[in-house]
């Protein structure tokens, strides 16, 4: 190993910077203090936006003596980047940024980031950290079917995995079958996409002939939407791995900003050193105690081109302190249940995609796909759960309308809302070779 990889077995578990990953709390918090204020000067100096914000709720940087005190701070939210389209957000001169990403812009201005040399080091660092926390090992050949481009997310696994030592295979989304091959001829040990190209990789490699569980595969690093402990279940029986969660956005960095340990897989270890982590009521805007479920808030604490100062993810999720038995000490965030924006109300009851997620994937004769249609009857939001059956069920009506009828029986008891389901047959929904579009809203046209 290099003085550039630091990565070691830590009382038998192996982490690629040690020192970082286990300091003591009160270490942690007084790291964070130092770098919080470097940040929120740079961001009201540097970043007009910025200035104007804090101006305006009548704060400066030199107001900040605690941790606590951030919360005098105003938020930053997705809109912020798109009025300052391209580069009104960026807190060092466009000379100075090694790096561009953006979003699709599918539903207006893109938002566009960027990074310095030394941001670019720090997030292949920290996703070096996030896949050795997952169980990735120096050496390992790591399949990597994440997008590549403006997407943050191939890019990101990439020189994280090349940092921490392992060989990469830089395939991106699709060509499935020949994705299948090559992993069987390549011999990866580690496989990095979306859960739902998960699920489409095993689906094909069934129809192949293809036991995926008898490939060298040992770890899968799934991200990038999210997705239920009942999906983790099938993708471990199907392609025979340990189904790993990671998390990461653009505005905050790309992935990287958390990671499941392979020892506990119960909550992604936040990298506080880098980021610091909020959970506010998203309708009061006031934070909640540690465990309850709330809105994720991120501060960025080692950025240079593009700071972010609480920044609102809309990602709902709870923060634990609970100790780990992998030996790391920062904040856990627990399970992403669904984004504020994308929870659906109808008739009073909320519902995240992933509630019914948990629901379908496993279901007795369905397949693991599946597609919520929200459409307007009259006055009335109405919901239709679109599902599929599984390969191995008698192709009839009759026992799609059989199904049907349990499955509406099913997400009224657990969920308690009454919705139409359309069952169809193998291959009706579609697949996905990036991330799953989970919610079809025909309100909107």
């Amino acid at each position: 190993m290099s003085s550039t990889q630091p990565a070691r077995r830590e009382a038998g578990v192996f982490m690629f910077e040690p020192a970082a990953e286990t300091m003591s709390r009160h270490d942690l918090n007084a790291l964070q203090l130092v770098r919080l204020k470097e940040t929120l000067e740079r961001a009201y100096n540097k970043v007009p936006h910025f200035k104007r914000k804090f101006d305006e709720a009548g704060v400066k940087p030199d107001d900040l003596k605690s941790l606590a005190d951030l919360a005098r701070f105003p938020f930053t939210i997705k809109t912020d980047l798109r009025d300052n389209y391209p580069f009104g957000m960026f807190a060092v001169p466009r000379e100075e940024i090694l790096r561009l990403h953006a979003s699709s812009g599918t539903t207006g201005r893109p938002t566009v980031v960027g990074y310095t040399s030394n941001d670019l080091r720090t997030w292949s660092g920290v996703m070096a950290r996030t896949l050795a926390c997952a169980g990735a090992l120096p050496g390992d050949i790591l399949h990597n079917a994440y997008g590549y481009g403006l997407f943050t997310g191939g890019i990101g696994f990439h020189y994280g995995a090349e940092r921490l030592g392992c060989t990469v295979v830089p395939i991106s989304g699709g060509m499935t079958e020949r994705q299948i091959t090559l992993m069987a001829d390549f011999g990866a040990q580690v496989l990095c996409c979306t859960p739902s190209y998960a699920l489409n990789i095993a689906e094909v490699a069934e129809k192949q002939g293809v036991d995926m569980r008898k490939l060298p595969l040992r770890i899968g690093m799934f991200g990038a939407e999210p997705w239920s402990d009942a999906m983790r279940v099938d993708l471990e029986k199907r392609l025979g791995l340990k189904a790993v969660d990671n998390y990461g956005l653009s505005e905050i960095m790309g992935p990287g900003v958390a990671g499941e340990c392979y020892v506990e897989q119960n909550g992604l270890h936040g990298w506080e050193d880098h980021y610091l982590f909020e959970c506010i009521d998203p309708n009061t805007l006031q934070p909640v105690p540690r465990g309850e479920l709330g809105e994720l808030v991120i501060t960025t604490l080692t950025k240079e081109a593009l700071p972010m100062v609480r920044y609102r993810t809309r990602d709902m999720t709870r923060l634990s302190e609970e100790p780990c038995a992998c030996g790391r000490t920062h904040v856990r965030i627990m399970r992403v249940t669904g984004r504020d924006d994308d929870m659906i109300i109808l008739r009073g009851v909320n519902v995240y995609p992933s509630q019914v997620e948990s629901v379908l994937v496993g279901f007795p004769g369905l397949a693991p796909y599946y597609q919520i249609i929200m459409s307007r009857e009259g006055s009335m939001d109405h919901m239709t759960i679109e599902v599929e059956v599984a390969p191995d069920t008698p192709p009839t009506d009759e026992f799609r309308k059989q199904k049907a009828g349990e499955v509406r029986h099913h997400i009224k008891s657990t969920i308690g809302v009454t919705c139409g389901i359309t069952v169809k047959p193998v291959g009706g929904i579609p697949r996905s070779e990036g991330k799953a579009v989970r919610v079809v809203d025909l309100r909107k046209k």
